[in-house]
């Protein structure tokens, strides 16, 4: 998106022929005459991509005049309580919308070049000046003008967030639409939830991120970051189902275990498309329970828990990345996620991760650790539960979040497998700050429906926030097995289900 010369907008408005009755109401001048104008012009360049807090009108209307109008002889003032009524206005006739009638209000008419102001009965304006005309919105004989369909347009969009519900967003939107520009919802602020919030993005944002592209509210991020964000959103390749970023645009239900494993889970039941096959099957099972797209995913055990040492000595039978190419790559053909799983006994997981660094730089691809089946020194598999410290697991995430960002990725689904509390130690410390990964809580429990419910109430006790929750149904150990209705009637429903 490049500069753009000055815009000139010329609005034909008609005189009203209400004069004495506005006089009447308090009006400090008349309009005559059935050939007047409004007058204003455009600024040369579209703004500076940012995001704007959203909470104060009146400095949300200032801000956005200023940045949006080189001038206007006519604009419409509102108070806080005749903003809906007035937001209206300003959108349909294409004139700048003020709130408050103070001295930064005054500054900015006076910037304008603005002689004429729109408001409604009541409306205090001793302060605006004597010589300032007024028109009353909703008076006898009162035509407010309306801008061409042919009038000229600012370059520029503005996201609101409908989830927040800001005092300034119809504020906001009027300006950007008096403007000529575009307002477009993306619920909860993320920018990469589907295919059509990164169409939207695209198109705001032309060949320049850094101008004309407007946010309001904190869920769109910091300021700073925002040009940023914009960039990532239309570079990076897009997940299974579109989009970049993955929960909450996306459910997923996934088949768990190792390919040629039958024991460790369906996964290794049958072949490579089959299991393709069986995977979409079970999410048509769900699909229709949810308004999210569910998208089938692969949980592949990459480094399987052994009881024996090993040429390593680490009880941990570390599956060939090349052995497991084609799956990947077969997964990402069909819309398939992968999640590699990994269980490294006596080794640390960073250790285990970077082996399949590779297969992680596909845009498909998520990492899952199971401390399940991280031992300590003299520990052996299945003679205890094992664990992890959250210093362990944030030495991953740091690494797969450099990763992604170095390749620029898709955010990652990066998966904790928990079933009691000390499986993750220091859990409170673990570091969910980088928007590069979708950490994902992942209740592994089995047994009865009451305690896999327990199990599933309990690990969220005291969680970071922003960790998604995961569920995992046993076709063996469950009695009875969850159907997808009751899967999904866990609270919180789970984002990721994995069968095995």
């Amino acid at each position: 998106m490049g500069a753009r010369g000055t815009e000139r907008r010329v609005l034909s408005r008609r005189a009203f022929a209400g004069a004495a009755a506005l006089a009447a109401a308090g009006a400090l001048g008349a309009c005559t005459g059935d050939d007047s104008q409004v007058d204003l012009t455009l600024i040369e360049e579209p703004p500076a991509s940012t995001v704007l807090p959203g909470e104060d009108l009146a400095s949300t209307a200032l801000t956005l005049s200023a940045a949006l109008f080189e001038s206007a002889d006519t604009a419409v003032v509102a108070t806080e309580e005749s903003v809906e009524e007035l937001a209206g206005v300003s959108a349909g006739s294409g004139l700048p919308l003020l709130v408050g009638t103070g001295r930064p209000v005054v500054e900015e008419l006076s910037r304008l070049g603005a002689r004429t102001v729109i408001t409604v009965a009541g409306t205090e304006l001793g302060t605006l000046g004597e010589d300032v005309e007024v028109l009353e919105h909703g008076a006898e004989g009162v035509e407010i003008p309306e801008a061409p369909e042919d009038a000229p347009s600012a370059a520029v969009t503005l996201f609101v967030d409908p989830e927040l519900g800001l005092p300034a967003q119809p504020v906001a939107a009027a300006l950007v639409r008096a403007a000529g520009g575009a307002v477009v919802e993306m619920p909860g602020g993320d920018v990469g939830r589907s295919g059509d919030t990164v169409d939207a993005v695209t198109e705001a944002t032309g060949e320049d991120p850094a101008r004309g592209v407007l946010a309001l509210g904190t869920s769109f991020g910091p300021a700073d970051a925002w040009a940023d964000t914009l960039r990532r959103t239309t570079t990076v390749p897009q997940l299974p189902g579109g989009g970049t970023t993955v929960f909450p645009g996306r459910r997923m239900i996934a088949a768990y275990g190792t390919p040629g494993i039958p024991s460790l889970g369906i996964l290794g039941e049958q072949e490579l498309e089959e299991t393709i096959t069986r995977v979409q099957e079970l999410v048509a099972e769900y699909q229709d329970l949810t308004e999210e797209p569910v998208i089938p995913a692969f949980e592949i055990i990459s480094t399987i828990a052994s009881s024996d040492a090993g040429s390593d000595g680490d009880f941990s039978a570390e599956v060939s990345p090349e052995s497991l190419r084609d799956w990947v790559d077969a997964a990402g053909e069909a819309g398939v996620y992968v999640v590699l799983d990994l269980q490294p006994g006596t080794t640390d997981f960073l250790t285990q991760a970077t082996l399949y660094e590779d297969l992680l730089t596909a845009p498909h691809v998520g990492l899952a650790l199971d401390p399940e089946w991280r031992l300590r020194p003299g520990q052996k598999h299945l003679e205890q539960i094992g664990s992890v410290t959250a210093a362990e697991v944030n030495e991953v995430s740091t690494w797969l979040a450099d990763l992604t960002a170095e390749h620029s990725l898709p955010q990652k689904v990066l998966i904790l497998h928990q079933f009691t509390h000390s499986m993750i130690t220091d859990r409170q410390d673990l570091d969910v700050s980088r928007p590069e990964l979708a950490i994902t809580l992942h209740a592994d429990g089995h047994g009865v429906p009451g305690d896999k419910l327990g199990t599933y109430r309990a690990l969220q006790q005291d969680l970071p926030e922003g960790v998604a929750m995961a569920w995992k149904n046993f076709y063996d150990e469950d009695t009875p097995l969850f159907t997808p209705e009751e899967t999904y009637d866990v609270a919180p429903r789970p984002w990721f289900v994995s069968y095995q």
